[in-house]
Order: C-alpha cells, then sequence, then structure tokens
C-alpha cells in the first residue's frame, strides 16, 4: 500500500470571517493567517471537487464574500 503524502495542515481558522468583507480585505487576511492559496469566484462557477491543502475559497457577489471554503 502507498502511504499519504505529508501535507501541510490547512490554517485553524473560523471561515465565518470573511463573510461580507470585500474580496482584498478577505484574501489579505487569509494569506496573514497562512492560507497558501486564496481563490475568489463570481456565484455559479462551475469547479472541480479536487481537495488542495492550504487552499481557501471565496465566493464573491458585489465585491463581497457570499461564501467560504477550504480546499
Amino acid at each position: 500500500m502507498v502511504s499519504l503524502p505529508n501535507l501541510p495542515p490547512d490554517p485553524d481558522d473560523d471561515l465565518g470571517q470573511y463573510l461580507g468583507l470585500t474580496a482584498g480585505a478577505a484574501a489579505g487576511l487569509a494569506r496573514e493567517r497562512g492560507w497558501s492559496t486564496v481563490r475568489s469566484l463570481p456565484p455559479g462557477t462551475v469547479v472541480t471537487l479536487e481537495y488542495v491543502a492550504g487552499r481557501l475559497n471565496f465566493e464573491v457577489a458585489d465585491g463581497r464574500v457570499r461564501r467560504c471554503w477550504k480546499g
């Protein structure tokens, strides 16, 4: 059996704190808190279901974060 890769842990973060922030402010805060990749997406964007450790996703509408999830 192949061993699992040694992935870095996601930062310990309260994702609810990003809701309502502007996209720029949310991205800056996420990077300060240790997220290696930050991705802003418009509502309804089709994305793959692959999980990427250290990535934080924002759904942004009217310049504000409406939804936030890891991976």
